[in-house]
C-alpha cells in the first residue's frame, strides 16, 4: 500500500496519468473492436442493376418493367435508393400513394391513372424491400414506423416541386399502407391535407392473426428457418380453395401473403385477375403485368423482398395502433372535412369491414370517419380503381 502511495505522489506518475488516460480511451473508440461503428449500415441492392443490363424487349417482358410507370427515379439515401414516380399537372393537388405489405406500387396503378386524368399530381414509391428500392438490413433497420417515415420524407424531398409547407398534400394509403399513412398522419398533422385509408391495417385483431403466425413472427424461430419457411410457402403458389380458414390474416400468414393483395381461390368467378388462362392487368397497354407475377419476380430478384417482408410482420403497424388513431382523431379539424375515408372491400376476407369499420369509429368517432363499400375482396383498388376514385373525389368535394 505504501508502494502505490507513493507511486500516486510521484510527480512523473501525475504528469503521465492524463496522457494514458487520453490513450486509453482513443483506443477504445478507434481500437479494432469498434470499428463497426464508423461502417455504412448494411444495405442490401435491389435488382435494378441486373434489370438494366437486359435488353428492351427482355425489359418489356418483365412482370415489373422499370418504365412501369412515368416519372421514375431513384433516389439515393444512407438506407439504399428508393424508387420514386411521379407525374401529373404540376399545379394540380399533389397525392401520395402507399402500397402494401407484399406488392410494389404498381398495384396502385389504376388509382394513380385515374387521379391523374382529373388534374392531380400523384407520387408513388416502392417501400424498401420491394420493386426497385432497396433494403436497409432488417437487422440494423427493421420494417416499423421509423423507417416508412423516414421512406416518405425522403421521397417527398426528392421532388422537383415543394409538397410541404404551405400546400399540404393528400395521402391515400392501401393495406399495409393504410396503416402507414394513419401513423404518419398522427406525427404529421400539418403536413397532410386529406387522409384516405384502403383497406387499411391499423386496427387488425388480435383474434385474426393464426397462432401459427405468432410462433413463427413471434422470435423465438432462428431467422434463418422463418426466411426459409416464408420462402417456401410464398413460392409454393396458392392455398387450394377451402382449405384456410378465415380467421387467419393472410396478410400475416406465410401460405397465403401473396393472396393478401389479390383474389383468393373462391373469389375468382368475380374476379379474373388469377384465372388460369388470364390475369387482370394492372395497365391496359401492359396486358402482362399482374400483381401476382410482379410479386412472385420480387421473391425470385430482390434479394431483400423477404426479411423485408418478415420484419414487417414483426414491425410495421399492423394492429393495435388505437393510439396512433386517437391522435388522427386529436387533430381531425386540420384535416379536409374534418374526417377520415375508408374504403373496403364487401368481400374482403383480410381486413374484414365489420370489424374494421366498428373499430375504426370506436377511435375516431362517427363523425370523424365516412366509410365506403365497393363490392369486391382485399384488391379493391386494383379491380376496381375507378369506383375507388370515386369515392376518393366525392370526399374530397373538388
Amino acid at each position: 500500500m505504501e508502494t502505490v502511495n507513493s507511486l500516486w505522489d510521484s510527480e512523473g506518475f501525475r504528469r503521465a496519468l492524463p496522457l494514458g488516460l487520453a490513450f486509453l480511451a482513443l483506443y477504445q473508440i478507434l481500437g479494432p473492436n469498434k470499428s463497426s461503428n464508423w461502417s455504412e449500415p448494411p444495405v442490401i441492392k435491389s435488382p435494378l442493376e441486373e434489370v438494366e443490363r437486359l435488353s428492351s424487349t427482355a425489359k418489356n417482358d418483365l412482370p415489373y418493367p422499370p418504365d412501369a410507370l412515368p416519372g421514375a427515379r431513384d433516389v439515393s439515401s444512407p438506407y439504399g435508393t428508393i424508387r420514386v414516380y411521379e407525374w401529373g399537372p404540376s399545379s394540380g393537388s399533389k397525392v401520395l400513394l402507399i402500397h402494401g405489405i407484399s406488392t410494389p406500387c404498381i398495384s396502385l396503378a389504376g388509382v394513380a391513372k385515374n387521379l391523374v386524368d382529373r388534374g392531380y399530381r400523384v407520387m408513388l414509391f416502392d417501400l424498401f424491400g420491394r420493386g426497385f428500392s432497396s433494403s436497409p438490413d432488417p437487422l440494423t433497420n427493421p420494417q416499423n414506423i421509423q423507417l416508412f417515415t423516414t421512406q416518405i420524407l425522403l421521397a417527398l424531398a426528392s421532388s422537383p416541386l415543394s409538397w410541404t409547407g404551405e400546400h399540404k398534400f393528400r395521402l391515400v394509403g392501401y393495406s399495409l399502407g393504410g396503416g402507414i399513412a394513419a401513423s404518419f398522419t398522427s406525427y404529421f398533422p400539418d403536413l397532410v391535407e386529406s387522409l384516405v385509408i384502403i383497406a387499411p391495417s391499423g386496427l387488425l385483431r388480435a383474434s385474426r392473426i393464426h397462432w401459427t403466425s405468432r410462433l413463427i413472427y413471434g422470435g423465438l424461430i432462428p431467422r434463418s428457418l422463418v426466411h426459409f419457411l416464408v420462402g417456401r410457402r410464398l413460392g409454393g403458389g396458392f392455398t387450394p380453395a377451402g382449405s384456410h380458414s378465415k380467421s387467419g390474416n393472410p396478410e400475416t400468414t406465410p401460405g397465403r401473403v401473396i393472396e393478401a393483395e389479390m383474389p383468393d381461390e373462391e373469389e375468382k368467378r368475380d374476379h379474373p385477375a388469377l384465372m388460369p388462362d388470364s390475369q387482370a392487368s394492372l395497365f391496359e397497354d401492359r396486358p402482362g403485368i399482374s400483381v401476382a407475377d410482379a410479386v412472385k419476380w420480387q421473391l425470385e430478384n430482390h434479394q431483400g423482398f423477404l426479411s423485408a417482408f418478415v420484419s414487417s410482420i414483426q414491425h410495421a403497424p399492423i394492429s393495435e395502433q388505437q393510439g396512433r388513431w386517437e391522435v388522427v382523431k386529436a387533430n381531425k379539424n386540420k384535416l379536409r372535412g374534418g374526417k377520415v375515408l375508408m374504403v373496403l372491400g364487401s368481400d374482403d376476407g383480410v381486413i374484414v369491414k365489420d370489424e374494421v369499420e366498428q373499430d375504426a369509429r370506436g377511435v375516431l368517432g362517427d363523425d370523424g370517419l365516412e366509410v365506403q363499400l365497393i363490392e369486391a375482396g382485399h384488391d379493391l383498388p386494383i379491380v376496381k380503381p375507378v369506383e375507388v376514385v370515386q369515392h376518393i373525389l366525392t370526399f374530397w368535394k373538388d
